[in-house]
C-alpha cells in the first residue's frame, strides 16, 4: 500500500465511522448508520469512498506465531543510490509487510515475517541483500511483541 502524502479532507461524520470500525470491523453498516445518524445505504456509501480514496483499509489482522511464521524482524537497510527504487524493489517480496524510507541510522525499514531463522537468513541472502543499491542490512529479531495496534483514532 502507498500512502498518499497530501491528508484526505473528511468530515467529523467519515472520522467517526472509521473509529467505530477501528473499534470492531465486523461492527454492521446499519448499527454505525444508528451511532452517527445516517442510513445504513449512506454509511456503505461512505465507507465504499473511504477505503476507494485509501484514506482506509478493512483487513484481518493475524498472529503470525499461530498461522506458522516463528520468525519476525526489522531490517535496516544502508542504500546507494535511489532509496525509491530500493523501497520499491522491497515491497515486491512476500515476505515483508511493510516499508518505511527514514532519516537517521538507516535509509529504510523493512519489517520481515518468516516461517523459520533459516528463511529468515534465506531471504537476507537471496533477495534483500541481492538488490541493486543495498549496501549493508542490519537485523533486528522480535523475541516478543509487546503491544500492536491500530486504531490511530481521526481526531
Amino acid at each position: 500500500m502507498s500512502v498518499k502524502t497530501k491528508p484526505a479532507s473528511i468530515d467529523d461524520v467519515a472520522k467517526a465511522i472509521i473509529e467505530l470500525l477501528q473499534e470492531d470491523g465486523r461492527r454492521s453498516y446499519a448499527e454505525i448508520g444508528k451511532a452517527v445518524g445516517l442510513s445504513e445505504a449512506a454509511v456503505r456509501q461512505r465507507v465504499q469512498k473511504l477505503t476507494d480514496s485509501g484514506v482506509m483499509q478493512i483487513v484481518a489482522v493475524t498472529d503470525p506465531l499461530q498461522l506458522g511464521f516463528f520468525r519476525q524482524a526489522m531490517i535496516g537497510i544502508n542504500v546507494s543510490g535511489d532509496t525509491r527504487l530500493v523501497a520499491d524493489a522491497l515491497a515486491e517480496i512476500p515476505a515483508v509487510d511493510y516499508v518505511v524510507l527514514t532519516a537517521g541510522s538507516f535509509d529504510i525499514l523493512a519489517e520481515v515475517v518468516c516461517e523459520s531463522d533459516d528463511d529468515l537468513l534465506g531471504l537476507l541472502n537471496s533477495e534483500i541483500r541481492k538488490i541493486d543499491g543495498v549496501r549493508s542490512t542490519e537485523t533486528f529479531v522480535y523475541l516478543k511483541l509487546q503491544k500492536q495496534l491500530y486504531n490511530w483514532g481521526t481526531r
